[in-house]
């Protein structure tokens, strides 16, 4: 089933900063643009038009046949933690690599994978209908495929593992929190909340949530009701709001909060050494 509708929801979150928010109820699959239209959702996401740093990983083959960016750390030894990272709607770019590659200073191995099927946009249109056009079930196929490859793959051999998305990503961070029982951690940042208390039953990663008070896409009450269906469910959680817009910790956007980004970092840090510790045994040469 196409997740055109999760998709549209993500894509209104990014237009909406810009106009007033249309009607709940339009939201659907995880690329959903929350509370916003398509057009209001896309205005919330500009792409810096500078490049990140050089990548300095490589492109590996994924059981379900995508492809997806491995990177690892400097004298990595496998049997450390590993991350599945989740692009946001640009796709898997330049500066998603080098998020992928910035983990690996803190001693995890980082497997970027790539929805869009090799597809990468420059603006906000073909971003919205690339992240229109995904196909959850394969989508989940890949997620799967990701995390499974951090186990098995020679190179890697993860111990524990977790996984962390923005916006879109984020919302397939948590979906593979729902899919995988033995995923060890998850981050999602400002990505489209599940609220059903059933389906959140099913995770048993611990999650942590950051979200921006400002984000018209999925606003405070949202989140509000979101944490209640994580303590109803019984899910390990722990939930950070900042006076940020959506899409604030994206460096290469146009409502990127330094400040807040840097708080939220180290909320992440502190969450990841705790469930996905790196030991200089495991790890590090």
């Amino acid at each position: 089933m196409r997740s055109s509708l999760a998709a549209a929801a993500i894509a209104a979150v990014l237009l909406a900063q810009e106009k007033p928010s249309a009607p709940a109820g339009k939201q659907s699959g995880p690329g959903s643009t929350g509370v916003l239209s398509e057009e209001e959702f896309a205005r919330l996401h500009t792409l810096n038009p500078d490049e990140a740093p050089p990548a300095r990983g490589t492109l590996v083959d994924l059981a379900d046949g995508s492809k997806a960016y491995l990177a690892l750390p400097e004298g990595w030894r496998p049997g450390a933690p590993a991350m599945v990272v989740i692009h946001e709607w640009w796709g898997l770019n330049s500066h998603i690599k080098h998020w992928a590659d910035r983990f690996t200073a803190t001693g995890r191995a980082a497997l970027a994978v790539d929805l869009y099927g090799g597809k990468v946009a420059s603006e906000r249109g073909e971003a919205s209908a690339l992240m229109q056009g995904v196909d959850e079930s394969k989508a989940r196929a890949t997620l799967l495929a990701a995390h499974s490859f951090l186990k098995d793959d020679a190179r890697v051999k993860a111990g524990r593992r977790g996984s962390i998305g923005w916006c879109f990503g984020g919302a397939m961070s948590l979906q593979l929190a729902l899919l995988a029982p033995d995923l060890d951690a998850a981050v999602m940042y400002y990505g489209k909340p599940v609220t059903d208390v059933e389906q959140l039953r099913r995770m048993k990663a611990p999650l942590l949530g950051v979200f921006g008070d400002r984000d018209r896409a999925f606003p405070p009450a949202l989140i509000a009701e979101f944490e209640e269906a994580l303590a109803e469910a019984g899910a390990s959680h722990a939930i950070h709001r900042f006076d940020a817009d959506h899409a604030f910790a994206n460096p290469s956007g146009g409502r990127y909060d330094a400040a807040a980004a840097a708080a939220a970092w180290s909320k992440v840090q502190a969450f990841l050494d705790e469930k996905l510790p790196v030991t200089p045994r495991a790890g590090r040469g």
